[in-house]
């Protein structure tokens, strides 16, 4: 009797990690949006990282950053880190011209800031 009260125990115990793992997948698959969204991240102007021009990212960045009343750190930190935390997200799925112009506009914020 003693080693079935011992199964049950165990098959109890094996039930309730799976159903944690379950109620982990209910998580929001967007958080990267909500990130943006909720955090103390910049208010950044619709569309910006759409834009053709690295110039005219880093500038719309750098407004950004110098206007948001919410950013903790400096302008440029925050601007930059926007930047990454986007090119980052997007991943494989960024086409490598967007890639290439969002690098440029690192640079690009780099001297508008000047801090080259």
């Amino acid at each position: 009797m003693h080693k079935t009260a011992r199964r049950n125990t165990k098959s109890r115990a094996r039930r309730s990690t799976s159903a944690r793992k379950s109620s982990k997948r209910a998580a929001p698959k967007r958080w990267s949006q909500r990130v943006t969204k909720e955090s103390d991240a910049l208010d950044l102007e619709r569309g910006v990282f759409k834009q053709t021009s690295p110039k005219n990212i880093a500038a719309s960045l750098k407004r950004s950053a110098e206007h948001s009343s919410r950013r903790k750190s400096g302008a440029y930190r925050s601007a930059l880190s926007m930047l990454t935390f986007y090119i980052n997200r997007a991943g494989k799925l960024l086409p490598k011209t967007q890639r290439t112009r969002l690098e440029r506009a690192k640079v690009e914020l780099k001297r508008a800031f000047g801090r080259e």
